[in-house]
């Protein structure tokens, strides 16, 4: 790739993420040990000593999705990541709509998180007797996120990686102390059998499970900072997804273990907040358990910071396509981020944090879950659509790629993800606490910014038609950051990946612009 003129404007640090560092972002986001230790008890609760199995079936529902989007990756280089997916599969309408989804999950997902970063700083405070309010943590919190994403994404990388560590060392320190004691009466799988698994709060522990998974498929987000896309960016989202379910499904049944089968469903419904540090107490030591309260603190500030990365990255993406104002896709020219976008969604993450504060609302029952409800159903609709493309897309372009990985795994992917939403959508007062009106609205969220994103289609077409046609476009080799595109039969004489339903393609070259 020939260098950038002197006076060229500067991009991303491309070639920069591992695997290992794609996947710290992805599983950072997911928060490991704040779903365990705040999400799992209530899963335990609801479904029993099967709940375990909730999570490796959430993930085997993962993997299958993986399957047909990685291969997708391998043939479509934007970096509008999951809009680019969509619009590329099923026209560039339900990809601004998309793009505009994601906007508002990504955008949820993070906000209302400040919320919990500011309740959990408050609660380990309380247990080690200080008294810390919630509101100046949640600033403070936006401001070292902001920092975060202000520096190169290697600096964010590496951050993540400790923090990373971290959290899963504690967990692991957990599991460890209750293997090597035994547990409450002795090890034991007859949990795991379907008669445990097959109960009336099934439903519910699947629920539960496909949200601790949030995050995960945001490998792509990095495409243009990846070392080898094509490589790295399929092995970090098998990773990321391979490492929470079998990690989660683990953590859950040595915690069933530590105490008893028979004790453990009771001992959620007496303290659900507390049963991981009952344990920990138990196993390890009380030390662990005030090393567990001041880890959550950072592991949530570690999924901040994964999710206010790839918001910005988003931010950008819609700004070069025009969708978004030029000066969001601004570039720091020594750290080489988004950091206009940063400032942005920082600024937008503090107006909706006072705002509830000035509110009265609660930090947790109101904050975290009233606005990460509409972010984590967004994420799914997105998920369920990018599946629905992959057939679409593979269907109209020459490639040699299998009918397992472009038909069959979307396709039963699909099929599973809606039952997935189905069920968020059903239980969804068990994640918000909230009356039927309130979960009413906050259902109605993210079809609403669906219709918006379909109406903002029609006016782009109607009064921006360059924006409108170049939408989700592949980057030309000379592009910064583009790689070559994969060899793979797409030649003249084909349909280019590049061509959307609305928008027939004309015959190019493969590393010809569209």
């Amino acid at each position: 790739m020939s260098a950038p003129a002197p006076d060229a404007p500067p991009g991303l640090r491309t070639g920069t993420l591992t695997t290992a560092d794609i996947s710290f972002f992805v599983v950072s986001a997911a928060a490991p040990l704040t779903v365990m230790a705040g999400v799992a008890p209530v899963a335990i609760l609801l479904g029993g000593v099967g709940a375990p199995v909730g999570y490796l079936l959430a993930g085997l529902t993962l993997t299958v999705f993986a399957v047909g989007f990685t291969t997708m990756s391998r043939h479509v280089r934007s970096a509008g990541a999951f809009y680019a997916y969509i619009a590329r599969g099923l026209g560039t309408p339900i990809g601004i709509a998309a793009a505009l989804v994601a906007m508002l999950g990504y955008n949820g997902m993070e906000i209302g998180v400040y919320g919990l970063l500011g309740s959990a700083t408050s609660d380990t405070a309380a247990a080690l007797g200080h008294d810390v309010p919630w509101l100046p943590v949640s600033l403070a919190g936006l401001l070292l996120v902001w920092y975060g994403g202000h520096r190169s994404i290697d600096f964010g990388a590496k951050v993540l990686g400790v923090l990373l560590v971290a959290e899963t060392g504690v967990l692991v320190l957990l599991a460890g102390g209750v293997l090597l004691d035994g547990g409450a009466h002795g090890l034991s799988l007859g949990g795991l059998a379907p008669a445990h698994v097959l109960t009336g709060g099934t439903a519910a522990v699947l629920a539960f499970a496909f949200a601790a998974f949030t995050g995960f498929e945001s490998t792509v987000i990095y495409r243009r900072e990846a070392r080898d896309p094509a490589r790295t960016i399929p092995r970090a989202t098998y990773l990321a997804v391979a490492f929470l379910g079998l990690f989660y499904a683990f953590v859950v049944w040595t915690v069933i273990q530590a105490f008893g089968e028979d004790e453990v469903v009771r001992a959620a419904a007496d303290d659900p907040g507390g049963l991981f540090f009952a344990a920990i107490t138990t196993y390890v030591g009380s030390w662990a358990a005030d090393l567990m309260h001041v880890l959550i603190v950072t592991s949530v500030l570690a999924s901040l910071l994964a999710f206010h990365n790839a918001i910005n990255r988003y931010t950008l993406s819609l700004a070069e396509e025009g969708v978004l104002p030029k000066a969001l896709g601004r570039i720091h020219p020594r750290h080489r981020s988004p950091y206009v976008a940063g400032a942005a969604q920082t600024a937008l993450g503090a107006l909706v944090v006072l705002a509830f504060a000035l509110a009265g609302a609660d930090p947790y029952q109101q904050l975290l879950l009233w606005v990460n409800t509409p972010g984590m159903l967004g994420l799914m609709v997105l998920q369920l659509l990018a599946a629905l493309a992959v057939p679409f897309f593979f269907r109209r372009i020459r490639h040699d790629e299998g009918v397992l990985r472009t038909v069959v795994a979307p396709v039963t992917a699909f099929v599973l993800l809606a039952g997935a939403i189905a069920l968020v959508a059903g239980h969804v007062d068990l994640f918000t606490g909230a009356s039927p009106a309130v979960n009413t609205v906050l259902l109605s969220v993210t079809p609403a910014v669906f219709l918006l994103g379909l109406l903002l289609a029609h006016r782009l077409r109607r009064t921006r038609p360059e924006v409108y046609a170049r939408f989700a476009a592949e980057p030309s080799t000379g592009t910064e950051g583009a790689e070559p595109p994969c060899p793979h039969p797409t030649s003249s004489s084909s349909t280019p990946a590049s061509a959307t339903p609305d928008r027939p393609a004309t015959p190019l070259s493969p590393s010809a612009t569209d």
